[in-house]
């Protein structure tokens, strides 16, 4: 591990970290924003985000303040206000960060961003031969891992310590009250998660319906969450099962679909940010993960929180919906075994949380079915 220490000099008082992407992408990084804290614990650090994570970020504790960036040319996640870009550029300049610290991936669409900026230092991942403003500050971005311990390879490097690989979600007693107005606490609850952002990574409707009612025939009141946008997923959810369920979609904010997966005895969801939230607050949880990158977005403790997945040479799929006729990734995940992942972990819901392991150089998987990270 190298330690810059005399190039990044005292003292630190304000540090910006930019990362601008979505709810699981913000969640995995909190390792690194927790141990950025530990080491300067008198500095104020400000995150630079896509407008929706101002909500976010004012629960975190490691965070002190937020700033919206107005897009960039070239990153996918929101369309770039240009108009806006020069005010935003100077605002930043005025910051005068100490650090401004880039967890945005290998850099090469953001690092001229954050060397624009005008911090004293900045740090993050580039490439061999690529545009950085501090070099000995940055390393190239791993290329295979876990995203957590992908973001914490850049701590490493700058010999900051970690502070635990745990996530966090804060719920307040408010959160917890506008959810009973929702939820009738009658029986105990199975949270259905069934959307994510591209096509291609969602489990088939029909499947989380087939799950949907063996939880709800053990039992179970089923709860579907999501956003407004996937209310008709959700209905078409509904639609294929047998006994009723709750849908929540559109209906909860951030904090209430937190309590929601408080309350839960188990969620069942796409490899998406529901997973992390799941992880987060401790609820057990099974993920399906079609076409995403297993090995860097599965939950690092596999006993808690299970992940389905098909492996496929086309994995990781970047297509925002499947080009193969059958959706191979998805189909291959057979409803009863999630279901009965699903009944086994809400039979866990008592038991501690365990220590977050090391993920698995690689994850098993069979070619001829979906593989299953079997709890440990």
């Amino acid at each position: 591990m190298s330690n810059p220490a005399p190039i990044l000099q005292e003292p630190v008082r304000r540090i910006g970290v930019l990362r601008a992407l979505m709810l699981g992408d913000m969640l995995c990084a909190l390792p690194t924003l927790r141990a950025l804290h530990a080491r300067w614990p008198q500095a104020e650090l400000v995150l630079i985000g896509l407008p929706w994570a101002a909500e976010w970020a004012s629960r975190q504790a490691f965070v002190h303040r937020f700033i919206a960036l107005p897009g960039w040319p070239g990153l996918p996640e929101q369309a770039v206000r240009t108009e806006r870009l020069p005010q935003f550029l100077q605002h930043m300049q005025h910051e005068h960060f100490d650090l401004l610290v880039q967890l945005h991936g290998s850099g090469d669409v953001v690092n001229p961003l954050v060397g624009a900026c005008g911090a004293r230092a900045t740090a993050g991942f580039a490439e061999p031969g690529s545009y950085c403003a501090d070099p000995p500050l940055h390393r190239p971005w791993p290329r295979q891992g876990h995203e957590i311990l992908r973001l914490l390879a850049l701590t490493d490097h700058l010999g900051i310590a970690r502070q635990g690989l745990h996530l966090e979600w804060p719920i307040h007693a408010s959160d917890r009250s506008r959810l009973a107005a929702l939820v009738p606490p009658a029986r105990p609850l199975a949270c259905l998660h069934p959307g994510a952002r591209f096509a291609s990574r969602r489990w088939p409707a029909r499947h989380f319906a087939a799950v949907g009612d063996r939880l709800a025939g053990e039992g179970f009141q089923v709860v579907l969450s999501g956003s407004a946008a996937e209310a008709p997923l959700a209905a078409e959810v509904a639609g294929h099962m047998r006994h009723p369920a709750i849908d929540l979609t559109g209906r909860t904010d951030l904090w209430t679909l937190g309590a929601l997966v408080e309350a839960a005895a188990v969620v069942v969801t796409n490899d998406t940010g529901m997973s992390h939230v799941a992880v987060a607050i401790g609820t057990p949880s099974v993920v399906i993960s079609c076409g995403s990158d297993a090995a860097r977005w599965a939950p690092l403790d596999a006993r808690r929180h299970p992940c389905f997945w098909h492996d496929l040479p086309c994995r990781p799929c970047m297509h925002e919906h499947c080009p193969l006729p059958r959706h191979e990734c998805a189909q291959a995940v057979l409803p009863q075994s999630v279901a009965a992942a699903a009944l086994a972990q809400a039979a866990w819901t008592a038991l501690p949380a365990s220590p977050s392991p090391p993920l698995p150089q690689a994850l098993p998987h069979d070619p001829a079915a979906a593989a299953f990270i079997q709890p440990r």
